[in-house]
């Protein structure tokens, strides 16, 4: 399966509230109206909240950016099978219609996209758990860029093999539901439709996730530690700065699991 991650910034005359409500009541059904014609084998948005954990979640790491307006987040089977649907003249006109409606409430050149491949962590069977706007879980998104001063491959490997282990080891103790991490591609498929949108933000090198039911959150020495080991293991690699951690709910448009 390949992700396309869409972080999405409101047009600046919009209030968040307006631009999630136009987001899922208007252009939401034309995603859904297209799903045969792209072959969308799933399509999930993340609304973000406005509440005082995304200040708490940032204020805990130092300097980040502002948290984004939601994610739009669509899955493929394959990514060459994805390349030879975009290639359909039926596909071509529905992505056209996209970002005409896109160019609405959007602020597209502020709002990054990149194709991904998820990675499981803390991953329960079957793969259930939703933030559902009427329940205690919420997601956690954590859209990060790596320190400069580090290669890629050598902070994805930091990221895999050290982080996502210490989180792991701290799961029950902070409360953590599912945990992934998603590491952008690098995909030949970015680049097209980055300039169709005109996005001048940098991709970022991936993002973290992880539901966590709030309404059973723990407040344990051990719940403090593990959340004092995540921050401390995250400065050793992720570039806060070019960073930022928000917490959404989800509603789920199309899914053929």
């Amino acid at each position: 399966m390949i992700r396309l991650v869409f972080a999405l910034r409101r047009k600046p005359e919009m209030t968040r509230e307006e631009f999630q409500e136009y987001w899922l009541t208007r252009h939401a059904p034309l995603v859904a109206s297209f799903g045969t014609d792209l072959d969308i084998h799933r399509y999930v948005q993340t609304h973000t909240l406005s509440d005082s954990a995304n200040e708490s979640a940032q204020k805990a790491r130092g300097e980040m950016e502002p948290a984004y307006d939601g994610v739009a987040e669509l899955w493929w089977t394959s990514e060459n099978e994805l390349g030879q649907t975009l290639l359909t003249k039926a596909a071509q006109q529905a992505s056209a219609a996209l970002l005409k409606d896109e160019a609405k409430f959007i602020d597209l050149p502020n709002s990054p996209l990149w194709f991904a491949y998820e990675y499981p962590q803390i991953n329960p069977v079957p793969e259930d758990i939703v933030a559902k706007p009427k329940s205690n879980i919420v997601r956690i998104f954590f859209p990060l860029r790596h320190q400069t001063h580090i290669k890629e491959e050598d902070a994805r490997h930091y990221w895999l093999t050290h982080h996502g282990p210490i989180v792991r080891s701290h799961g029950q103790a902070s409360g953590t539901l599912c945990y992934r991490q998603v590491h952008r591609a690098n995909s030949a498929l970015d680049a097209g439709l980055q300039a169709a949108r005109g996005t001048v933000t940098e991709s970022y090198l991936g993002h973290a996730e992880a539901w966590v039911d709030r309404g059973a959150a723990p407040s344990t020495d051990e719940a403090r530690r593990a959340g004092a080991a995540f921050i401390e293991d995250e400065h050793n690699f992720i570039d806060m700065a070019r960073s930022t951690i928000f917490f959404g709910k989800e509603h789920t448009i199309i899914d053929k699991r």
